[in-house]
């Protein structure tokens, strides 16, 4: 499902107001700047992950004054990278062009979705670049219709990938989540080769650099 998107301008004033420049050590208006230089192009504003990671973003995120947080069995979230498929530009900001929560595409596995999604020439989002979304767009997430992120993966020591694969979704609340955390955004994850009605798959038409 497609979902608009504030200028690039209110996107980039939202990054600062949430201090992701500070994080990523960019000035305000390094942010600005950027975002300036997009003007005229649809697309979300996204910091590069080596600046701003994972583990930084989570709690960002918010639904219904309920803080994002990553799964206790993912703390090495910030060690998942962008696979070929989605490889990100050098610059420290970079446009996501026609991004879309791959609703089609739930109950789906993800090595069958990453096909399907290839041959649409289109690229998965990575885990950070999901987040970005949902920190513009937080209705974005909604029960029963989230989404991966299987751009991002695990390498082993010895060179394959990790089966598990990063999403974002709504906390019940239960089991180690804690109570507490009932109705909040919720980086977890899934198994490569499992479905599931309520994820679908977040990808994008393109990535453009926009100028450091």
């Amino acid at each position: 499902m497609h979902f608009d998107l504030p200028p690039i301008d209110q996107q980039a004033e939202r990054l600062i107001e949430l201090g992701i420049h500070e994080m990523a050590g960019l000035s305000a208006n390094d942010v600005r700047a950027a975002a300036a230089a997009g003007q005229g192009d649809a697309g979300l504003l996204t910091v590069h992950e080596k600046l701003a990671p994972a583990s930084v973003l989570t709690p960002l995120l918010a639904l219904e004054n309920k803080r994002g947080f990553v799964v206790v069995d993912m703390g090495d979230v910030d060690l998942f990278a962008p696979t070929e498929q989605a490889t990100l530009p050098e610059s420290a900001l970079h446009l996501l062009g026609g991004v879309d929560r791959g609703d089609h595409l739930a109950n789906w596995s993800p090595d069958e979705a990453l096909p399907a999604i290839i041959d649409a020439e289109r690229t998965p989002l990575t885990l950070t670049e999901g987040i970005h979304w949902l920190l513009q767009r937080p209705d974005i997430l909604e029960r029963g219709k989230c989404f991966m992120t299987i751009g991002s993966r695990l390498r082993k020591p010895d060179g394959s990938f990790d089966t598990r694969t990063p999403a974002v979704w709504i906390s019940n609340g239960t089991g180690r989540d804690g109570k507490d955390n009932r109705n909040a955004p919720k980086v977890g994850w899934c198994w490569w080769g499992n479905r599931h009605t309520w994820l679908g798959f977040a990808s994008a038409s393109d990535r453009a650099p926009l100028p450091n």
